[in-house]
């Protein structure tokens, strides 16, 4: 057995963490032979509720579980981690203006910035899925200026997700057939799910997506919206924000970051924009395809670009650049 790695979850007595704890534990993310340390963290009202969390997880009698510590202090939330997962953030309100969304998120994402800074380890792998999660991202990253960029990305796997289900469930495949679809851009809905690279394995062979689903205009018109609004729906039927395939989603991206991409394949996460080869301006959290090996991630170079990706991938990056600007002028940057 390797030595426990620590891990952290942030909005730990939320409905995601309540989704994704029992997997991280299980050894689903990590690894089967990793034994983990987790650390739970939620503002001190949610301390209650976190405390049957922690019940919840002792009762599950996990082999790989080695400690649990609740806490609402980023001091002891923060200390010598292996992996952070950023879940909590500022939920937008009825009538709350996106600005200040991002003012409150800002303090957050400043704070635990300076909180990895301090009493993480420099090797630390930072997932922030809180929303508006490219910004927090970037935010969290130039707060811990010696923590490298490249360790901070952002879950745009959910959209991945999604945009492959679609695919799969149209050409009446397993979403396991369906490869290399992109999600570029913002999580949000200006993101541009991109198909020119995509593969659907259809009886044994492989073809080119366009060609698996024989519907340019579905797969230029509605497939995009559907995985764009995606979200929205969710909340608009359940009440509620995606919480299970948000975990999942989670747990794919880390698991690739630990344990790397498949051969041949691409998954898609916001990361630092810079020497990138598609034109996305610097820094910014922009979601490309990436392949991961060796707990590194690389943007996966030279994929041919048409038109109308082109002005699709240029206007989320306008999105991302005034998210940013006002970000940083809250910071006072």
């Amino acid at each position: 057995m390797s030595e426990p790695i620590r891990v952290l979850v942030t909005g730990a007595a939320g409905q995601i963490a309540y989704s994704l704890l029992f997997s991280i534990a299980k050894g689903d993310v990590f690894g089967k032979d990793q034994p983990v340390v987790l650390l739970l963290l939620d503002i001190t009202p949610m301390l209650p509720v976190l405390e049957g969390v922690v019940m919840e997880l002792q009762d599950c009698a996990l082999p790989l579980l080695r400690e649990i510590v609740p806490t609402d202090k980023e001091e002891v939330a923060f200390k010598d981690l292996d992996a952070a997962i950023l879940v909590g953030s500022m939920p937008r309100r009825e009538g709350m203006e996106r600005k200040d969304l991002l003012k409150a998120n800002v303090a957050i994402f400043k704070s635990q910035g300076s909180a990895l800074e301090k009493y993480a380890r420099k090797t630390v792998k930072v997932l922030v899925v809180g929303n508006p999660a490219n910004t927090n991202c970037l935010i969290a990253a130039k707060s811990a200026p010696s923590i490298p960029k490249e360790n901070f990305s952002c879950l745009t796997r959910l959209d991945h997700n999604r945009a492959r289900s679609q695919v799969a469930m149209r050409c009446g495949v397993p979403a396991t057939h369906v490869k290399n679809v992109i999600i570029w851009g913002n999580h949000s809905s200006t993101q541009y799910p991109d198909v020119h690279h995509c593969m659907v394995n259809m009886s044994g062979s492989e073809l080119a997506c366009f060609e698996a689903v024989k519907d340019d205009a579905w797969l230029k018109g509605d497939f995009v919206q559907t995985v764009q609004q995606r979200g929205a729906a969710v909340i608009k039927a359940r009440k509620l924000s995606s919480a299970m395939s948000a975990a999942k989603a989670i747990c794919d991206h880390m698991r690739d970051i630990w344990s790397g991409t498949p051969e041949g394949e691409f998954i898609s996460m916001g990361v630092y924009s810079s020497g990138n080869s598609y034109g996305v301006p610097e820094d910014l959290v922009y979601s490309f395809p990436v392949q991961i090996k060796g707990k590194s991630w690389k943007i996966v170079d030279g994929l041919t670009v048409n038109e109308f990706s082109q002005s699709k991938m240029d206007a989320t990056a306008a999105e991302l650049i005034e998210e940013r600007d006002t970000a940083l002028s809250f910071l006072g940057v």
